[in-house]
């Protein structure tokens, strides 16, 4: 017996499509993540997306704009102020971030890191900006002698706190992060994840690792979500990899932890074929966190092409009705100078299961109108109000 139809948004962190027309302001003037990273790589492999039409959104070498995409096309420009992990997520469940949050690219000021040494009694190492790879290895050798976690940032709203599992034991740093996220990082700075980096090390080569329990502590949505709204309605919402983090775990049933890309496309895959309905949320987060913020343009185009080889995978075992959406949060162009978030639109691929044409949806002025579009389609269309429903344009092909 087949279940109901059920909507499923995958985003693909940080597969972004073109600078924003602010982008400039950002600093992030020029960026194209898929472009970018397709023309530098000497052209993307993508011939399933690409049969969506994935390459009428932007310019991809190796993935040509086709006449007859076999799913609707768009691109969404973000309204929310930023270009972060948490405010694109929101956005796409229909919030809007007026204000970005805070960043601190010199380092948190003393309030800050006296109130963390004061509530955690530990003391701390670092505390600037920097890449997670490298401060471990600089600082991993004096962190294990002394006991101390190391407290870094980025460009991104992030308090990092990373601890070697031998000497903090994760779920201690579990701990001392829910100590940051409700009694340091809070009023004016509440920045938008607190994320625990457990490493490991060293290693053979002296080398310090970062394992994969990893965990994101972020701000609760301040206004209602459209997760919020299904849960109201008694419609259940489960997540794959950081979706629940993201939230707080608010609106969130479940969301199951990713090793890597595949893993959570394994996921994917196992909770959409399991016969339940509900909507179903998964981020895949390679792309930002092992490619893109390491500038790494060739491991980039192989994560691409690895998830495009995959989506004949999810259309089995999707059921007749199901709708697909696949997006992105925010750029991370691993072709530019800068290891950060990039400020650009977002792809916007929308399959109805058992419909085999597309339209072009343009240009949406919100990611938002996902999230509208998520509760039109489970007749919840309005709740939340901030985004335009395009499932009826897709579903009148």
């Amino acid at each position: 017996m087949s279940r109901d139809p059920r909507a499923i948004v995958l985003v693909l962190d940080s597969v972004g499509c073109g600078a924003l027309p602010d982008a400039a302001s950002y600093g992030d003037e020029g960026s194209n993540t898929l472009g970018n990273v397709a023309h530098a790589a000497g052209g993307l492999h993508m011939p399933n997306l690409g049969a969506m039409g994935l390459g009428n959104v932007t310019g991809i070498a190796g993935v040509p704009p086709t006449c007859a995409p076999t799913a609707s096309w768009g691109r969404n420009a973000e309204a929310s102020a930023g270009k972060d992990t948490t405010t694109g997520h929101w956005e796409i469940a229909g919030m809007r971030v007026d204000h970005a949050f805070p960043t601190y690219p010199d380092g948190f000021p003393p309030e800050v890191m006296d109130a963390f040494t004061r509530e955690t009694g530990l003391g701390w190492l670092g505390n600037y900006a920097a890449s997670g790879t490298v401060i471990i290895q600089d600082l991993g050798d004096e962190h294990v002698r002394t006991g101390k976690p190391i407290v870094y940032t980025s460009a991104d709203s992030v308090f990092q706190i990373a601890a070697h599992e031998g000497v903090i034991p994760v779920d201690e740093l579990y701990r001392i992060c829910e100590i940051a996220r409700t009694r340091v990082c809070v009023g004016a700075h509440a920045v938008g994840r607190i994320i625990a980096r457990p490493f490991v090390g060293p290693d053979a080569e002296g080398t310090y690792v970062r394992t994969h329990r990893r965990r994101d502590f972020a701000l609760e949505p301040p206004e209602p979500t459209a997760l919020d709204v299904l849960a109201e309605a008694g419609i259940r919402s489960d997540g794959i990899g950081k979706i629940g983090e993201i939230f707080a775990w608010r609106g969130i049933c479940s969301s199951p932890h990713s090793t890597d890309n595949m893993n959570g496309f394994d996921h994917l895959l196992e909770l959409v074929g399991d016969g339940t309905s509900g909507f179903v949320f998964a981020n895949l987060v390679d792309f930002d966190m092992i490619w893109g913020h390491r500038n790494d343009v060739e491991g980039y185009a192989r994560g691409l092409e690895a998830v495009d080889a995959r989506m004949p995978e999810l259309i089995d075992a999707m059921e007749p009705g199901d709708l697909l959406v696949v997006t992105a949060d925010h750029g991370c162009d691993p072709t530019m100078p800068s290891t950060d978030h990039s400020r650009e639109y977002t792809p916007l691929i929308v399959k109805v299961k058992g419909m085999d044409t597309g339209v072009a949806l343009g240009t949406r002025s919100t990611f938002g109108d996902i999230g509208e579009t998520v509760l039109d389609f489970y007749g919840l269309g309005g709740r939340c109000g901030r985004g335009t429903s395009f499932l009826s344009e897709v579903r009148c092909v």
